[in-house]
């Protein structure tokens, strides 16, 4: 029988054939990077590539002592190393030892002038670039049936919101007839009640990302009625797709998180704004009710009934002031009458007489005051309270215990 080998001989075969070929152990390779990654190593992935094919290149942080500039995709470099098997993956690939740069790569160079073009023509203007529907309801996702772009669409959509639609327009990505395909499903798309259009792809060299630099795609996507977000590739790939778009998301899943809004952060942000409505509402009422209280209130005070109510009570108060200060005159009148009628009893000449006093005048009416004026023999008139008497004066005596010499008689 023949002799079975493992995989493991057949490729450690394979290397001990490249390694015994002086060629292959000393080669220099010229073509364009594309796919170029710095490992946290310190190594260098990237891939050399022509019009026809491509080859696998990886440079070891301790070659890298000699390289004078940052690699970066659609670079012109000639890699000079040795082309080895990478037993594990059964794969060949060249060791680079030294890179020269040449140019920036043809792609690179259509790329930047075909960019330059559709810029001043004013493609990528943000005017012309059309609002993404905060609360869409349905999406429509232009891409590969079989790769990870939809699954991550869905994933998110189903995290985010189960209740948006989310429809696929199956399209090739890469190769032959991609483009038309791209281009189909978003003339699709525009014909249905969609509200948002999605067009993407995983990450890839720049070759397999190529057909999102298309022209006519870029003119179809700025024209197009209907929103559209890029999803080309990982955040640091950028097509002219990215730039014709209406947004551009550096992921699949970046594309679905600015598409779809969230069903639980619209619930709660409804919840929180009925609470505030709600308050406010009361708040509102509540000042409303102040108001109208005030409003009664005053009312009330420029009411006509009110106001006689007032003015009958300010009238009876009058009322009873008034009557307090006249039976306070009054009683201030009799109190000070008294006082005359006192004062006018010591001066009335009836008084006195009541009292046992009596007027005397001589027979003509003139009034005796002193005894000097009288004489012995001489009638006088003798006036009392309940009469008068005729008297004959027989003795005249002066310094009476009563009086004075010239009053007393």
């Amino acid at each position: 029988m023949q002799e079975i080998n493992s995989v493991s001989q057949v490729n450690m075969y394979i290397k001990h054939m490249f390694a015994r070929d002086y060629a292959l152990n000393n080669i220099s390779v010229m073509g364009e990077v594309s796919n170029c990654k710095y490992h946290s190593s310190g190594h260098i992935y990237f891939t050399i590539k022509d019009s026809a094919s491509q080859l696998s290149c990886v440079m070891f942080s301790s070659m890298r002592t000699g390289l004078d500039f940052k690699m970066e995709a659609g670079q012109e470099v000639a890699v000079q190393g040795s082309i080895s098997v990478y037993e594990r993956d059964g794969k060949y690939q060249l060791y680079a030892r030294k890179i020269t740069r040449y140019g920036s790569g043809r792609l690179y160079e259509e790329y930047e002038k075909m960019k330059k073009r559709l810029w001043k023509e004013g493609l990528f203007d943000a005017d012309r670039k059309k609002k993404i529907p905060a609360y869409a309801k349905s999406i429509g996702v232009v891409t590969a049936p079989e790769g990870a772009v939809i699954h991550d669409i869905c994933n998110v959509a189903g995290r985010r919101n189960p209740y948006v639609q989310i429809y696929l327009y199956p399209a090739k990505v890469q190769g032959e007839g991609a483009e038309d395909t791209i281009i189909e499903g978003i003339k699709y798309f525009e014909k249905t009640g969609i509200d948002t259009i999605i067009i993407g792809r995983g990450g890839g060299s720049i070759e397999d990302l190529w057909v999102f630099n298309s022209e006519r795609l870029a003119r179809t996507v700025a024209a197009c009625t209907k929103p559209v977000i890029s999803a080309v590739g990982h955040e640091t790939d950028v097509t002219i797709a990215d730039f014709a778009a209406d947004l551009r998301a550096p992921t699949p899943s970046a594309a679905a998180e600015l598409a779809i809004y969230s069903y639980m952060d619209v619930e709660t942000a409804l919840r929180q704004t009925a609470y505030s409505l709600k308050w406010q509402i009361n708040n509102i009422l509540k000042i409303k009710r102040l108001g109208l209280e005030q409003y009664n209130m005053a009312l009330r005070q420029l009411s006509p009934v009110d106001i006689t109510r007032q003015k009958r009570l300010y009238l009876a108060d009058c009322e009873d002031r008034l009557s307090a200060l006249i039976n306070q005159k009054l009683l201030s009148a009799k109190y000070q009458l008294g006082l005359y009628a006192e004062k006018l009893k010591g001066l009335s000449p009836l008084y006195k007489l009541k009292n046992g006093y009596s007027y005397i005048t001589d027979m003509d009416g003139n009034s005796i005051k002193s005894a000097a004026g009288i004489q012995e023999g001489q009638q006088l008139a003798l006036y009392m309270q309940d009469g008068m008497a005729e008297v004959t004066v027989n003795k005249t005596e002066r310094n009476c215990r009563y009086g004075s010499k010239e009053d007393d008689t």
